[in-house]
């Protein structure tokens, strides 16, 4: 082993290496009690053998010069940081043993190298020297998904799903989380299609195309799904929460029927009764939601979650004494996550504008991941009072846990200063953090809009084209160039791009639907800007997209619906500018 070198400082690693390669030794030279080499838990490891179930048996290995050396060479490699070289280096070995328990441990060093190319072959490796091994084919499917190599998958995801008849419910059901990582949504569903076709009788097969169904923006078949599904089960919940929401888009009547005869049959349904107390808050019937609340809390008057949720749903609905009222009764239950709560009546009292108690409840966050948010939320609350350099203060006094978090702290400050419409010093603050960390995303595209209230186009421009190159993936920064763009009315056809690339990246986002509408209206398309936006103001009523929907439709000459939908955003948001001045523009 003459090839090995390390210094002397360097041998407590070279002994924990060996230590780890000695235990790991005897599967090669005695049948294997267990089916991997010792390693750090990892997320995408799969588990071992969990008791009650037989330990499979491996053949044994001869230990050779070679193989002993390679082995430590790769766990050599592991300790010292340089993944790729174990990786490629269990990944040879894995090719000279064809052994299972080789090849999965060069699953595991590639993935932490983040070395997919590596992973997947060593898993075709461990799969077809261990057929039988449900975690060898959850490992293969799930990098084979990651790959955008779906079709090869398909038949590894039929033999797990038809290994265990008591599993394909469960596996039918985590399908859509799984094919999530491929982008083309149209062979997704036509693969669900085909694994579902195997087992008619299953609600959950019904349910899985429903999903990937909806992917494709394919309602009918969605539909027809979920009808299926429902009348195999016909007291399934989650089909019919599903299926109201799908009945929303076209008829909130409707989507609130399916629910009420749900509810005739099944009374004690508390996810299927919150769902029509949600109905019934988006479309303004607050009265009738209260009755679904206190009916919610009489059949589950000790479920502390039933309690919260009664409380967030009264929030909505502007019954702020009923979920005050609940909310506190969670703390003197005892409930699990009292941060939550504080936070959640924080918030309550905001929207209040009872700034005090606000920062009342804010101030009894002292620990845990809401801690920060907490500071954050309470510097804005200072400055709603008036007092905005307290709250820059108190951002300036939290002392970052990471990088990320001092760059958030940042953007927070920033954003105090735009609200107070300091705009210029939010500009030199957020420049300032840039010129330290000239690639960071979140910088480049605060520091954007930042410019754009300024009318700093030259620097809004500059900054989205270098964070689309930074990172291509941010649907956001392809939606604001398009949308800054579109508001200018200037390089129309350039917009319209950009707005469907981000929409492509983001297709359920609002805000990128409003702009897709937005770019459609200055093209002269004003039905197909109707449509988007219609969806848009379903999807999130808020004031800028009211604006532009009402303004399509002025132009259209539905004049008296566009006066509608400016009257709702204008009670929810009365002091949107954007709103204000459409409506003052087109009534002259």
């Amino acid at each position: 082993m003459q090839g090995i070198k390390y210094t002397y400082t360097e041998r407590p690693m070279f002994w924990r290496a060996l230590i780890l390669l000695l235990a790991a030794l005897s599967a090669f030279s005695v049948r294997a009690q267990s089916p991997a080499l010792d390693a750090d838990d990892d997320d995408d490891v799969p588990p071992p053998v969990q008791s009650g179930q037989p330990a499979p048996e491996y053949p044994p290995q001869d230990l050779s010069e070679a193989v002993l050396y390679e082995l430590l060479l790769a766990e050599i490699a592991a300790q010292r940081g340089d993944a790729e070289l174990a990786a490629t280096t269990y990944l040879r070995l894995a090719k000279r043993t064809r052994d299972a328990r080789v090849a999965r441990r060069a699953v595991e060093v590639a993935n932490a190298a983040r070395a997919p190319q590596i992973a997947l072959e060593a898993a075709r490796i461990w799969q077809a020297a261990d057929p039988k091994s449900p975690q060898a084919m959850r490992m293969l499917v799930g990098l084979l998904v990651s790959a955008r190599r779906v079709e090869e998958a398909e038949p590894y995801i039929a033999k797990l799903l038809a290994s265990d008849s008591g599993t394909a419910a469960g596996g039918l059901m985590q399908l859509g989380r799984l094919l999530d990582q491929n982008p083309d949504k149209a062979a997704n569903l036509r693969l669900v299609q085909r694994i579902a076709s195997r087992y008619p009788s299953l609600p959950e097969a019904h349910f899985a195309v429903a999903q990937a169904a909806i992917a494709v923006q394919d309602e009918n078949l969605a539909l027809t799904e979920l009808r299926r599904a429902a009348a195999l089960r016909p007291n399934w919940e989650q089909a019919a929460v599903f299926e109201a929401q799908l009945l929303r888009r076209k008829s909130p009547q409707q989507a609130i029927d399916r629910l009420v005869g749900f509810l005739e049959r099944n009374p004690d349904s508390r996810d299927v009764r919150m769902a029509y107390a949600r109905l019934l808050i988006a479309d303004k019937r607050y009265a009738e939601a209260r009755a679904q609340f206190e009916a919610m809390l009489a059949a589950h008057k000790d479920d502390l979650d039933a309690i919260y949720a009664v409380g967030l749903l009264a929030i909505q609905a502007k019954e702020y004494g009923l979920a005050e009222s609940n909310l506190k009764r969670l703390l003197e239950l005892g409930y699990r996550d009292a941060n939550a709560v504080h936070m959640t009546l924080g918030q309550l009292a905001e929207e209040q504008k009872d700034w005090t108690r606000a920062l009342e409840w804010y101030r009894k966050v002292q620990t845990g991941e809401s801690a920060v948010t907490a500071r954050l939320r309470s510097a804005n609350v200072l400055a709603k009072q008036g007092r905005l350099e307290d709250g820059r203060a108190l951002l300036r006094g939290i002392e970052p846990a990471s990088p990320q978090q001092g760059v958030q702290l940042v953007i927070a400050e920033a954003q105090l200063l735009r609200e107070a419409n300091r705009h210029g010093e939010a500009f030199e603050l957020l420049g300032g953090a840039l010129a330290k960390s000239p690639d960071q995303p979140d910088l480049l595209y605060d520091y954007a809009m930042t410019a754009e209230k300024l009318d700093r186009v030259d620097v809004l421009e500059a900054n989205l084209r270098k964070l689309i190159q930074v990172s291509p993936d941010h649907a956001h920064a392809y939606n604001a160039l398009g949308y800054s763009l579109a508001e200018r009315n200037e390089r129309l056809p350039e917009a319209r791009k950009l707005i469907e690339r981000a929409l492509e990246m983001a297709p359920e986002d609002f805000y990128i639907v409003d702009s897709m509408g937005w770019v459609l209206y200055r093209l002269g398309d004003l039905k197909g800007a109707a449509g988007f936006l219609r969806r848009a103001w379903e999807g999130r009523p808020d004031a800028e997209i009211g604006a532009h929907l009402g303004e399509v439709l002025w132009m259209m000459g539905e004049r008296g619906e566009a006066e509608r939908i400016w009257k709702e955003a204008g009670e929810a948001h009365p002091e949107n500018e954007t709103l204000q001045k459409t409506i003052q523009r087109l009534r002259k």
